[in-house]
């Protein structure tokens, strides 16, 4: 798993909640460094927050996409909005939840994310 977030709390708070539901996890503070990073082409499963300086966390998910390097993705947001959770589904990403994340709903999330992968 990736977890981008420009908060660091925030990152290494669902990067702590990933582990224990037995992942790894690897943090990255902007869109920019997970791109930038090895550890993308490895990637299974992106948890992305939505409100990022720079690129969004859709903006993200749209950019792989379009660069042929699809990863399942699971957005986050602490501003829950029906529109954007509508673009974001319509831009065909896995989850779309709010913050603080519940870990049974994060879950089920990144299993379905990676079943559907596979």
């Amino acid at each position: 798993m990736a977890i981008v977030d420009d908060d660091e709390s925030g990152r290494e708070a669902v990067a702590a909640l990933v582990r224990s539901l037995g992942f790894t996890a690897r943090e990255f503070a902007s869109a920019a460094t997970f791109l930038q990073s090895s550890s993308r082409a490895r990637t299974a499963c992106l948890i992305v927050d939505m409100r990022m300086p720079g690129m969004t966390g859709l903006e993200l998910h749209r950019h792989l996409l379009s660069g042929g390097t699809p990863v399942p993705t699971i957005i986050m947001t602490a501003h829950p909005d029906g529109t954007a959770r509508s673009s974001a589904l319509d831009a065909h990403v896995h989850c779309y939840l709010p913050k603080p994340l519940a870990p049974e709903e994060l879950l089920a999330c990144i299993l379905s994310a990676l079943a559907k992968d596979a």
